[in-house]
């Protein structure tokens, strides 16, 4: 890291610089949501713990993998944020994104935050199959049904990339639902934000 490793968040470390970026990431989001709502307006109270915390906290899941696939980026949720934490460590991360709005927010939060990263506005299906072989995991937050998510990424994860996926409180039924149409290996991590919430790591998938 660039800087001292001083802050805390979601009980990853973060230097002084990354945790600056994402307080200017917070500022503008919230001067932006006035006019484009790009988040619920009932989360805005609580955006640091609903949003970055959630996003951030993935990173501990990241092991060695370089290449992060986020689909749905939304308003840069974990996309974004983990763009501005990884980069000091060389993440390299792409969103996808198909609402125009949500596409130009993420386009001036990472310039004013000086981050990193390729955004491309378009649907997530049009854009999956250039990134075979190209993307180590690939995530999705709020976006689908796993059993939708997954039929979107079957090509990722066939060719080896980790699926990661934050679900609520129906992640066991999500869960179930999915394997009556797929095969694959799966662990279950715990939200470090939400305790009826968990991360659903797709690490094997055969059909």
């Amino acid at each position: 890291m660039t800087d001292s490793a001083i802050h805390s968040v979601a009980s990853v470390d973060v230097s002084r610089e990354t945790y600056e970026k994402l307080q200017l990431l917070v500022s503008e989001l919230q001067r932006w949501q006035a006019i484009k709502n790009l988040v619920g307006p009932g989360t805005l109270d609580h955006i640091w713990n609903r949003h970055i915390e959630d996003s951030l906290q993935l990173l501990a899941y990241r092991g060695t993998a370089g290449r992060w696939f986020d689909l749905g980026s939304g308003a840069g949720f974990p996309g974004l944020v983990l763009a501005i934490a990884g980069r000091e460590t060389g993440l390299e991360v792409a969103l996808v994104e198909s609402n125009a709005r949500k596409c130009a927010f993420l386009r001036h939060a990472a310039r004013v935050t000086e981050t990193p990263v390729t955004i491309l506005e378009a649907r997530v299906e049009q854009v999956v199959p250039g990134f075979v072989g190209q993307a180590d995991i690939v995530s999705a937050r709020a976006l689908a049904s796993l059993t939708q998510l997954i039929e979107w990424t079957a090509p990722l994860l066939k060719a080896g990339t980790t699926g990661m996926f934050p679900k609520g409180r129906d992640l066991q039924t999500e869960l179930t639902d999915a394997r009556k149409r797929w095969t694959f290996e799966a662990d279950i991590m715990p939200s470090r934000t939400d305790s009826e919430a968990g991360i659903i790591r797709i690490t094997s998938f055969e059909t």
